[in-house]
């Protein structure tokens, strides 16, 4: 047993009647008073923010969402601090931590910011990076605990409600309808959201973020898994209320496993080591949410306080908006795909895809906030042509884009690109766009279908049959999107329309990067990825 932590006296989370002996009581009260304490610059090393600020010249090339994490931090090797930290984010600039990845990485380099966990999309790979990268500037290289809202002040909210994260706006569910047929493997949802008189301000392009509660029996079983009372309060709410709307209970976090540590004795406690230190002692890390983490580990009996401490925060989870405020004013649209897998014999659920397919009640308002989009927009001039590619629920805001334009009248070219499984049921939106192409709105409708044939076809295969045209509509000055997943499908695009440039451009491979790279840089190749 390590030598107990030495613990403020003002400082007491652990109950003389913790089921702990003296040494690990005294150990846990030292370990959560450093979780609960904030972040701060070591004496005498105050932070100088214009000092930190990247030089405006010093370019990124690790801003590369398909880019693996240390080929990323091999680029950004000798960089300043917040430009090593930027390299350690998803590179997504999705907006769920409430900043983009340079901005977020500037905080906290700066120390503005303390909590090391809230890049979603690069979940504890980017987290445990950034604890090491924190040490360097001689803050606490702790992430911010679960229970740290009971203690420190909640961030002051700016602007409308809905406009940020930390201001949402209350709203309901006005309907949702499955868009699969019934021989699809997927299930994927249209959600409508009513506003409100009141709602927030979107515009095509921006995101939803919503606040979803983990599903009632995945909370049931993890009560039961520490012996605890679904009634029990927790600062005057019952432990159920709490684990279900305030923490993750997805992948178990490493103060989890640390807390296991001081839990657990022999073997257990080298796996548990082993695994808050992000090693795999048994083959099994990545399949580890809380519940499972905690039946490895035989159910120890934990209080519920303590089990919140060691937990992270429920991040809000973010989806493309796929309506248009100027075609249906009040409401807003999203398509989800409702994510469900097993792992052995159990079923896990994605938190907020199922929230929103099955888990919210019309009746019960929802915590949301907009998103705006950083980067993705329609053009400026109406009469510029679009090209959209957007397989799966990449179709959401190419939807909104469709009906945008067409409440506008604007008179630009659009061409839509869209895959799936299968043509008979996996058609997203198929009445809508047959008519919106029957109608001269959608210039042209390019389909691909994955399973309907003996040979898998992906729109990136049918951009290469259209490269012609794809290619002459470019050197017309169409703006080129890619909505989807990041590290294959919009890779494999932009590998595509490189092919398209060279074979119908007349230009090297080296050449057609380069045309597609200035694309990029004048604003007309755009990507909202995840």
């Amino acid at each position: 047993m390590n030598a107990p932590m030495p613990m403020p006296p003002t400082v007491t989370l652990m109950p003389e009647t913790a089921p702990f002996s003296e040494e690990q009581r005294a150990w846990l009260n030292g370990f959560f008073a450093a979780v609960l304490a904030p972040a701060a610059p070591a004496a005498g090393a105050a932070m100088d923010v214009a000092a930190l600020a990247p030089p405006e010249d010093d370019g990124a090339p690790w801003h590369d969402p398909a880019m693996p994490l240390d080929e990323r931090m091999s680029l950004a090797e000798g960089r300043p601090l917040p430009r090593r930290m930027m390299a350690a984010m998803a590179q997504q600039d999705c907006g769920q931590c409430g900043y983009v990845c340079e901005s977020y990485a500037a905080a906290l380099a700066a120390g503005t910011e303390s909590k090391l966990n809230l890049c979603a999309p690069g979940g504890k790979e980017t987290a445990r990076m950034l604890k090491a990268l924190a040490q360097e500037r001689g803050a606490a290289p702790v992430p911010a605990a679960a229970g740290e809202s009971l203690d420190a002040a909640p961030p002051i909210p700016a602007g409308a409600p809905g406009s940020s994260r930390d201001n949402p706006a209350l709203v309901r569910l006005a309907g949702r309808y499955r868009l699969n047929g019934a021989a699809s493997e997927k299930e994927t949802w249209h959600i409508d959201i009513d506003l409100g008189e009141a709602g927030p301000d979107y515009a095509v392009g921006d995101s939803f973020g919503i606040f979803p509660e983990n599903d009632p029996a995945l909370v049931e079983r993890v009560l039961a898994a520490i012996g605890a009372d679904a009634h029990e309060p927790v600062e005057g709410r019952p432990i159920a209320a709490v684990l279900a709307r305030d923490v993750a209970l997805g992948a178990a976090p490493d103060g989890l496993f640390q807390l296991l540590t001081y839990l657990t004795s022999g073997e257990a406690r080298r796996k548990a080591r082993a695994l808050a230190a992000g090693e795999d002692p048994d083959g099994d890390a990545a399949s580890l949410d809380v519940l499972a983490a905690l039946e490895k580990f035989g159910r120890p009996a934990i209080p519920a306080e303590v089990l919140l401490e060691a937990l992270e925060p429920m991040q809000p989870r973010l989806y493309s908006i796929s309506s248009s405020p100027k075609a249906t004013p009040g409401r807003l649209s999203l398509t989800v795909d409702a994510v469900r897998y097993r792992v052995g014999s159990r079923l896990r659920l994605g938190v907020g895809s199922t929230f929103l397919s099955a888990r919210l009640d019309p009746a019960t308002p929802m915590r949301a906030y907009v998103q705006k989009a950083h980067g993705f927009a329609l053009p400026a001039d109406p009469s510029t042509p679009v090209v959209m590619v957007g397989p799966g629920t990449g179709i959401a805001p190419f939807r909104a884009f469709l009906w945008e334009r067409m409440a506008t009248k604007a008179p630009g070219r659009n061409w839509l690109f869209f895959g799936h499984q299968r043509s008979a049921c996996d058609f997203f939106y198929e009445d809508e766009l047959t008519g919106m192409r029957a109608g001269g709105h959608l210039t042209r409708l390019t389909l691909a279908w994955s399973r309907d044939g003996a040979e898998k076809v992906y729109v990136q295969d049918r951009m290469r049959e259209v490269g012609a045209d794809l290619f002459a509509w470019l050197e017309q000055g169409a703006h080129f999107y890619i909505c989807g997943d990041a590290r294959r499908m919009a890779k494999d695009v932009e590998r595509a329309l490189v092919d398209v440039v060279s074979a119908h451009g007349g230009r090297t491979t080296d050449a057609a990067m380069a045309y597609v790279a200035a694309l990029k840089k004048a604003g007309r190749y755009q990507a909202d990825v995840y």
